[in-house]
């Protein structure tokens, strides 16, 4: 089942813009609605429903829940209300969460920088989408120590977001990447991310890390540190010579560099190295990739 936060972009995206949806779910209050309201009227709406909390208490629920909707929920049985009207519970708790206390993240302000990211990658680019997901990660780093997570699955099983975080890792890697051929400091921010994903989720699956550990090598060689990109590919692939993709990642950095350190040839050597082990892994992708470069050298057919 979705967060609430998520249900209710999903409200706001697909029902409210089509007149007929909208008619059939209903109006409902949003966390837009409680905006305009003051920190008072918000808590007069919760007494509304027979709850009556303060600042204090609010304090002590957000130091231990990781969202409005994990405090709300227990709210709503107290008060035996339900139904679209006692979504103004969540909607208060969310709301004085963000205003009282907009130090500590909680899974709302996650699912909402995730989101205010996509929109600006669309309108802005990587640049403007990375600066803001870069703060969404921070937030992901501090929710998974309080609760103690060390998994994307035991994250993505409570955080069940408009975005998975799965999916949306994935996307900040390689939205840094874009954004650091603009801006250099993005391929560092990225190495750093890819580290300590390695780091926190060494349960992941190898295809996974290998993508992480490609990331990381390629962000160095990009940002002129060869010897350390050379170092880390000839570690990983000491340790698993058949990493095919891993002789690839290699290769590329001297072939679609943006630097000064393109170098066909040393890019076929890498690949030959890795063709030559025996049982390496997607043999025919090093294979595709060798003969690529051999024709752009220009002696295709010799390879």
């Amino acid at each position: 089942m979705l967060s609430w936060v998520a249900m209710e972009r999903i409200y706001e995206r697909e029902v409210l813009p089509n007149p007929k949806l909208r008619q059939q779910a209903g109006e409902r209050p949003l966390r837009a609605h409680a905006k305009r309201l003051t920190d008072g009227e918000l808590l007069a709406k919760l007494r509304s429903f027979g709850i009556e909390i303060d600042r204090a208490w609010l304090e002590r629920e957000c130091a231990q829940a990781l969202s409005a909707q994990e405090i709300a929920g227990p709210l709503m049985d107290q008060s035996g209300n339900r139904g679209q009207e006692s979504d103004w519970i969540w909607i208060c708790v969310a709301t004085l969460w963000r205003r009282w206390f907009p130090e500590r993240p909680c899974f709302e302000e996650l699912d909402d920088k995730m989101q205010n990211g996509y929109e600006l990658l669309k309108s802005s680019g990587a640049v403007a989408a990375c600066r803001i997901w870069l703060e969404a990660w921070n937030d992901v780093l501090r929710l998974l120590d309080k609760a103690g997570i060390q998994s994307i699955e035991e994250f993505d099983e409570r955080f069940r977001g408009t975005q998975s975080l799965f999916n949306w890792i994935q996307d900040l890697e390689s939205e840094l990447w874009n954004a650091g051929l603009d801006e250099r400091q993005f391929l560092s921010a990225r190495i750093a991310m890819c580290e300590e994903a390695m780091r926190r989720f060494s349960s992941d699956d190898g295809l996974m890390v290998e993508n992480r550990r490609r990331a990381v090598a390629e962000s160095y060689f990009e940002l002129d540190e060869t010897d350390q990109a050379e170092a880390l590919y000839r570690e990983w692939l000491d340790a698993d010579p058949c990493w095919g993709w891993g002789w690839i990642g290699w290769a590329d950095c001297y072939r679609f560099t943006r630097t000064e350190r393109v170098d066909l040839n040393r890019c076929e050597q890498i690949l030959r190295e890795g063709f030559a082990i025996a049982d390496v892994r997607d043999r025919a992708d090093i294979a595709d990739r060798l003969a690529d470069v051999c024709e752009e050298r220009g002696h295709g057919d010799r390879c």
